[in-house]
């Protein structure tokens, strides 16, 4: 055969076993040869393994009616598609696992607009804490012990300056950050970690032309968005804690990343 150029499409088509077999050997002397897509080829192996991990207890559940009637555009009122809107972004995921992680969020980005820029930050805000938060050597890409880089790398990549607020007087340290995609644009995801090994979020893009603030919870036994979307940019804080301690988190959260703004 003739030897051709690999590129990271082509990651995803091994990991997928769409990759012809005849261009195997070829690929993995490419991805031997080149560390960087070496790691990237681990990372998405990594993604994939959490994401199926996140919805394993979907996959064998049976159809919820409410989901079906949805599907088939019986009843599709405000408050029924907000209350199915997870199951339906689940079942984008279960069907859309073996594609990767790109093929998950673009589903859950296509589910359900009609209700408005903040349930969609916030849908997408817990969908990146389910995943993440449960992962323990993959769960950021950049730690703390490098957190001036990760600041500045993130504000670059998501268009403002953003600053990791400090939360330690609430219990909870730094454990680093990650880019991620978010509708059309792109979001910075910081996780933090408290002394019992409980976990929050803090979801942030530049993406939101809407003024907005609220709680969102995706499923009863899920973890709770508290949310902003002011002055071009949107925020949520994801976690399964008390309300009211979630809240107080949130808030000190939200005034330092509105100082980090502004400075």
């Amino acid at each position: 055969m003739t030897r051709r150029d690999f590129s990271e499409r082509d990651i995803h088509l091994a990991l997928d076993g769409e990759l012809p077999g005849d261009e195997r050997a070829a690929y993995d002397a490419w991805i031997d040869a080149n560390p960087e897509m070496k790691a990237k080829s681990a990372r998405y192996t990594a993604d994939r393994a959490a994401l199926r991990a996140a919805f394993a207890g979907v996959l064998d559940e049976p159809v919820p009616v409410l989901l079906k009637q949805i599907v088939r555009g019986e009843g599709t009122t405000k408050v029924a598609a907000r209350q199915s809107r997870w199951w339906l972004a689940a079942a984008a995921a279960a069907v859309l696992v073996v594609g990767g992680l790109g093929g998950y969020f673009a589903g859950i980005d296509g589910i359900g607009r009609d209700d408005g820029a903040d349930d969609q930050l916030a849908e997408e805000a817990i969908a990146a804490h389910v995943i993440y938060a449960a992962e323990q050597r993959h769960a950021v890409e950049v730690p703390a012990s490098d957190k001036d880089h990760l600041q500045t790398w993130l504000s670059n990549r998501v268009g403002l300056k953003l600053v990791a607020p400090d939360l330690v007087a609430e219990g909870f340290q730094l454990v680093g950050g990650r880019l991620l995609p978010a509708g059309q644009g792109k979001a910075a995801m910081l996780l933090y970690e408290d002394a019992k090994g409980q976990r929050i979020s803090l979801f942030v893009t530049a993406d939101s032309s809407a003024k907005s603030k609220g709680t969102y919870m995706a499923d009863a036994d899920g973890p709770e968005a508290v949310y902003w979307l002011d002055k071009g940019y949107a925020c949520a804080v994801v976690g399964s804690l008390p309300r009211e301690q979630l809240a107080a988190v949130a808030k000190r959260a939200y005034g330092q990343l509105v100082a980090g703004l502004a400075s």
